[in-house]
């Protein structure tokens, strides 16, 4: 489950349990709930602040919990409005917000990571993936809106429909992550750059960040029914 650590002005949410390496922090609904959770923790302090997520070992996020989905194909619709609640918390938080990628970012977790303001993706080893050509999955109007107004069109068109692997340097080069660090500094420099960045909590951020974000929170709130989300997840 994800947990919470700060560092100075900096709040740090790691996406998974301390000290496992190969948890891929899917999206379970209990997640999805200590994840806002956590935020509102955040949102209560006061003064310089901002925001870092990562994680440990080589995911950052694989994204759906695809083994509870399978067991709770009632809930599809409610639980992929709720997986849009992360993305919607994210794009308008009002405190400066860093992606620390540390490995692998995956189809709902890639676009975690996109929802943030900048992401800093580790050097040597990970993917920045969409796999869902792939899989046979459609994206929903709200994760085509969230990429479509966060990347290029272009790169939105490799992305999507080729479900390409992205490494850092090409991750960097496409827009999708604005920085790189090996592992052993990974943190520290997402850190570092939020640090820059505490001061800038002030009550307009929100107020900017929802504004430069319009088209795809509009899509997000668009709630996520049959004629949205063409598929049969079995």
């Amino acid at each position: 489950m994800p947990y919470l650590e700060r560092e100075g002005e900096v709040f740090v949410v790691y996406l998974g349990d301390a000290g496992q390496t190969d948890d891929e922090n899917r999206f379970h609904p209990d997640w999805i709930d200590e994840f806002h959770a956590l935020l509102d923790q955040v949102e209560s302090s006061q003064g310089p602040a901002a925001l870092v997520t990562t994680a440990n070992g080589k995911f950052y996020s694989n994204g759906l919990d695809t083994n509870w989905l399978f067991g709770n194909l009632n809930a599809t619709h409610s639980y992929l409005d709720r997986v849009h609640s992360l993305y919607t918390r994210l794009l308008g938080f009002p405190l400066p917000t860093v992606a620390a990628v540390n490995g692998h970012a995956f189809g709902a977790g890639a676009m975690l990571a996109t929802s943030h303001d900048f992401r800093v993706m580790r050097a040597d080893r990970g993917y920045y993936c969409l796999p869902e050509v792939h899989l046979g999955m459609p994206f929903t109007v709200g994760m085509n809106a969230l990429l479509t107004e966060r990347l290029s069109n272009q790169v939105c068109v490799r992305a999507m429909t080729t479900g390409h692997r992205y490494p850092a340097d090409e991750a960097i080069a496409a827009g999708i992550v604005d920085d790189k660090a090996d592992a052993a500094s990974l943190l520290a420099t997402a850190i570092g750059q939020a640090a820059a960045l505490a001061g800038n909590r002030k009550p307009n951020l929100s107020v900017i960040k929802r504004a430069l974000h319009a088209k795809a929170l509009a899509g997000l709130s668009v709630p996520t029914t049959p004629e949205n989300l063409a598929f049969d997840p079995r």
